[in-house]
């Protein structure tokens, strides 16, 4: 197959992410899935849409690093440097600010706003891949165990079992 425009390029970044879900934040992702021209390339990028108060929760990107941009409103982000010093680094950030998450750090966003809020952040590689950390460690599939889970994070197996059911 010959190579076309339509390979290099992408519409809809203009249209927000949905943000009708319990954490109320949503995603558009262009990555080597949506424009098969950044094979190779070591770069894409995502639209991030957070409703008031809404959260990005920990997660970390296992093959690149991130430079998120602020678009619209007020949001708050950091990362967690690696063991044993565990230090979290955050800072609210206002329209036009720009943060840096380290490559495989976990890292968090949140709308700390009452209306809602936009950034747009490029990452370096075509597939940076993202493991939000709740959802690995209490949704897997198949499921952790949950007593060592319970051991994991010190709480009883009840607790670990209840938060399981949310996922």
């Amino acid at each position: 197959m010959m190579v076309q425009a339509s390979h290099f390029s992408f519409s809809g970044l203009h249209i927000p992410g949905n943000t009708s879900n319990a954490v109320g934040f949503g995603t558009k992702a262009v990555n080597v899935v949506q424009v098969p021209g950044l094979n190779t390339l070591g770069i894409s990028l995502v639209r991030l849409d957070y409703a008031p108060w809404g959260i990005n929760p920990p997660h970390t990107h296992p093959r690149a690093s991130e430079i998120l941009t602020v678009i619209e409103g007020s949001i708050e982000v950091g990362f967690v440097t690696s063991n044993p010093e565990n230090r979290l680094i955050s800072k609210v950030l206002q329209k036009g600010d720009v943060f840096v998450f380290p490559v495989g750090l976990v890292h968090f966003q949140r709308n700390v706003g009452y209306g809602n809020a936009v950034a747009i952040a490029a990452l370096s590689s075509q597939n940076p891949g993202v493991i939000t950390i709740a959802n690995a460690v209490f949704g897997s599939n198949a499921l952790i165990a949950s007593d060592l889970l319970a051991k994991a994070f010190q709480v009883d197996k009840k607790s670990v079992e209840q938060i399981q059911s949310k996922f």
